[in-house]
Order: structure tokens, then C-alpha cells, then sequence
């Protein structure tokens, strides 16, 4: 699944790491999603959708 979550990371300058520290996950689960080859749980795509004002189909595609 592809997604738009390092452009969204990167127009908050936000990092990796302070990413992970507000959803409560680690910084390489972030890594690996950013790169295509982790799908977020569905509780985590929500907490991503809420963190960044989006609806979770604006940031996740096929």
C-alpha cells in the first residue's frame, strides 16, 4: 500500500521519531510504513488520520 505519510511528516517538519513518540509506536514502525512494506493497524491509520487532519483514504492508497 502506498502512502503520503513522509510528505505529511516532512511539510510539519516533523521526524520520524517524534511521529512514533505521539502515536505511541516506534520510530522504525514508522520507517517501515513510510517505505511501503508495514500496513498500519487500523487503530494506528486512525491515529494517523486524526495527528495530520485527513481522512484515512487521503493518506493511504493502493
Amino acid at each position: 500500500m502506498e502512502n503520503r505519510l513522509r510528505v505529511l511528516r516532512a511539510e510539519r517538519k516533523m521526524s520520524q521519531a517524534d511521529l512514533a513518540e505521539q502515536l505511541g509506536v516506534s520510530r522504525q514502525t514508522i520507517n517501515t510504513i513510510e517505505n511501503g512494506k508495514y500496513d498500519p493497524s487500523l487503530p494506528l491509520a486512525f491515529g494517523l488520520a486524526k495527528l495530520f487532519d485527513q481522512k484515512i483514504e487521503e493518506i493511504f492508497f493502493p
